[in-house]
């Protein structure tokens, strides 16, 4: 048996030095043991050859079985290593969208105003929403289901019963919850391939236009003219386009202001405050509930066209829908020479 193991050695330093592949060392060696298996399964017994060798076949069988698990527990192994080893993704170019994204903005792609390019020009998009309440939900929802790459939402307040009559970006389980972190959810849940930006504070200060300049497009929905007209201001500033919408009771209103490309602003349409009391908020009117819905819509539609090109965009024209009597009218608007936040612009 000892000449055996000695001669497997041998083989395998010759294999060794000359380089040759371990499949081709282990090739060598099985030949040897096939070759002592058959000797003692052919020679009589007291053959000197199985003196030589030693040992029986019984020995050598057992051998070759122990040699032949080792040898597939080691290929076990290695299979399991490879199986554990992470495979790179591939890099994704900027504005490429996966496959799941294709089908999911399919019916985009396949309109002709928008089309893929539209698509892409919303992926790259940053849109800036102001207030996540009633007019804030069905504008976050659809900016969102429409694939626009990152939307800020900014709001203070936290989810109330109350909201939950229009407000239907937010559920009864979060109630008492922060409405941008409530929205956030729900947008994440909706279109997990978009990036939400939750600001949970007031729009106010330097914070304010730093945040305004950060994005491409701005939604204020928000039911404060004092918020409305900081808006408006900063956005004019900053040369920022911006979509403005207010409703009450049964009636919204909606336009996009971009002074920066010749339309007016919103105080060059609404100089002056009303006097408080004259435009009661919905807490004190009251607001249909879907009313909110279709002008929250209606943003969103507005944002798409304006990112896309798509169509004709409500800037320098006002839309007014009146719900109780199922009436719309667009009427146009002008840009004031004297107007304190864009008259020089013009």
């Amino acid at each position: 048996m000892v000449l055996v193991f000695a001669m497997a050695a041998m083989l395998w330093g010759i294999g060794s030095i000359m380089k040759a592949p371990l499949r081709l060392r282990f090739g060598m060696i099985l030949g040897l043991w096939l070759a002592v298996v058959l000797a003692h399964a052919v020679l009589p017994v007291g053959n000197p050859l199985l003196q030589a060798t030693g040992g029986d076949l019984r020995v050598w069988l057992l051998i070759g079985v122990v040699a032949a698990i080792v040898l597939a527990y080691r290929r076990w192994i290695a299979a399991l290593r490879a199986r554990a080893v992470p495979v790179a993704e591939p890099i994704e170019k900027p504005g490429s969208f996966r496959p799941a994204e294709l089908d999911r903005y399919s019916r985009h792609i396949i309109l002709r105003e928008i089309g893929g390019p539209g698509q892409k020009r919303l992926k790259q998009a940053r849109v800036l929403v102001v207030g996540a309440g009633g007019l804030g939900s069905p504008a976050l929802l659809y900016l969102a289901a429409s694939g626009v790459g990152v939307i800020g939402v900014v709001d203070a307040d936290v989810v109330d019963n109350s909201n939950l009559q229009r407000q239907i970006i937010h559920a009864d389980q979060r109630i008492g919850m922060p409405k941008v972190f409530s929205a956030e959810q729900a947008m994440l849940a909706l279109n997990p391939f978009v990036e939400v930006r939750p600001y949970h504070r007031r729009l106010e200060g330097d914070a304010a236009a730093a945040l305004i300049a950060d994005y491409d497009l701005v939604l204020d929905g928000t039911d404060n003219f004092d918020t409305r007209y900081m808006v408006n201001r900063l956005c004019a500033e900053a040369g920022k386009p911006l979509i403005s919408a207010a409703i009450t009771q049964w009636e919204g209103q909606i336009s996009l202001y971009d002074p920066a490309r010749g339309t007016p602003c919103y105080e060059c349409v609404f100089p002056e405050r009303p006097a408080p009391g004259m435009v009661p908020t919905c807490a004190e009117a009251g607001v249909a509930a879907p009313l909110p819905g279709v002008i929250g819509a209606m943003m969103a539609m507005e944002a798409v066209k304006h990112i896309t090109g798509a169509g004709e965009t409500l800037a320098g024209r006002l839309m007014i829908h009146d719900a109780l009597y199922a009436q719309t009218r667009v009427i146009g608007i002008k840009a004031r020479v004297d107007c304190p936040v864009c008259g020089t612009s013009h």
